[in-house]
């Protein structure tokens, strides 16, 4: 897609566990600095127009009536077939009808991902869609895969993860023409991993992807390489363990300074560097997960996500739009995933 072209996103704006009111605010934010993007906010309209007033109500913002949500514990079974009207599936058929560039949801997570692969469908030759986000590094960011939407994975699977994984990164980061793939494991040695992980490795070490073998979890945050790969169990882990890890440090580092006066003085002094810290590990700055795979661009927001986290979920979507990400995993995929089936 050019970078010229308008683009148009749709949010399901009943998802999460504050729907409307930070879906609302996030949007009207994000509108005000990306001149060239169209929001369209799906959900019951009474509810949405609560936290707009009329002058924010435009062509470019617009409601999108959707009577019905999927509620954050609700069997993504019963979502996809009880609920045809509901905002995050309405979002997802814009999609599909080329009325929305992409669709942004903070809903339940595997609703979304059975929704968006019913409504969406799949590109050629991809199993299963993967979840992909960016987090950070002491070299700036590694995107990991998959992060929950396959707890039990094939070596080729990993290996259609990776090829994806490549593809987006290399789309969306203009820094990178050949992302660093790094298989995660519980060690760098051969004799080492399940026999998933060994044949992936096997089957990637024969590709044209710029493959560097095993890597350990702290390799993730060490920025040992540009896309980790693993199955949705273990990667769904490594991302909570490492929003958990940021919390408990910025809760000791309060901690700490306001342990007395003179600590506090000391605080103050430090603000600048304290900030900058805060700034880089806040997982709000890092949210917007991409469902990979699909005919089409889904991104997750964090269920629990504020309004700073949810605007940084659509400016995801904004790049992969621009990217045109799906066009180029499609593209890879099919120079790539032959290698692979004869596993």
């Amino acid at each position: 897609m050019s970078q010229g072209k308008r683009i148009t996103i749709a949010l399901d704006a009943l998802g999460g566990d504050h729907g409307a009111s930070v879906v609302v605010p996030a949007a009207v934010r994000f509108l005000q600095s990306n001149p060239q993007v169209d929001i369209i906010l799906v959900g019951r309209e009474e509810v949405i127009t609560t936290h707009l007033s009329d002058r924010q109500l435009s062509d470019r913002l617009r409601i999108h009536h959707a009577s019905q949500e999927v509620g954050m514990d609700e069997e993504p079974s019963k979502a996809l077939r009880g609920k045809k009207d509901s905002s995050m599936r309405v979002a997802l058929d814009l999609v599909k009808d080329g009325i929305a560039d992409a669709c942004v949801s903070a809903g339940n997570t595997g609703a979304l991902m059975a929704t968006a692969r019913f409504v969406l469908k799949m590109l050629p030759h991809v199993d299963r869609p993967a979840i992909i986000t960016a987090i950070p590094s002491m070299t700036g960011r590694t995107w990991v895969l998959d992060l929950g939407a396959n707890v039990d994975c094939t070596s080729q699977h990993l290996f259609q993860f990776a090829v994806m994984g490549s593809e987006l990164v290399a789309a969306v980061d203009e820094t990178i023409d050949r992302p660093r793939i790094g298989l995660l494991n519980i060690g760098e040695e051969e004799i080492k991993g399940n026999e998933q992980v060994k044949n992936a490795h096997l089957l990637l070490s024969k590709s044209t992807l710029n493959y560097i073998g095993y890597i350990e979890g702290d390799g993730i945050y060490k920025g040992n390489a540009d896309v980790v790969v693993t199955d949705g169990f273990v990667g769904n882990v490594a991302l909570k363990s490492s929003e958990g890890v940021a919390k408990m440090l910025t809760h000791f580092i309060k901690m700490e300074f306001n342990r007395n006066i003179f600590t506090r003085f000391a605080g103050l002094v430090a603000l600048p560097v304290l900030k900058n810290f805060r700034r880089k590990v806040d997982p709000r700055r890092h949210n917007g997960a991409s469902l990979l795979g699909l005919r089409g661009i889904v991104i997750k927001s964090h269920g629990g996500a504020d309004a700073l986290a949810f605007e940084n979920a659509i400016i995801v979507a904004k790049k992969a739009v621009q990217s045109n990400v799906s066009e180029r995993i499609a593209a890879g995929v099919a120079a790539q995933l032959y290698i692979g089936a004869g596993e």
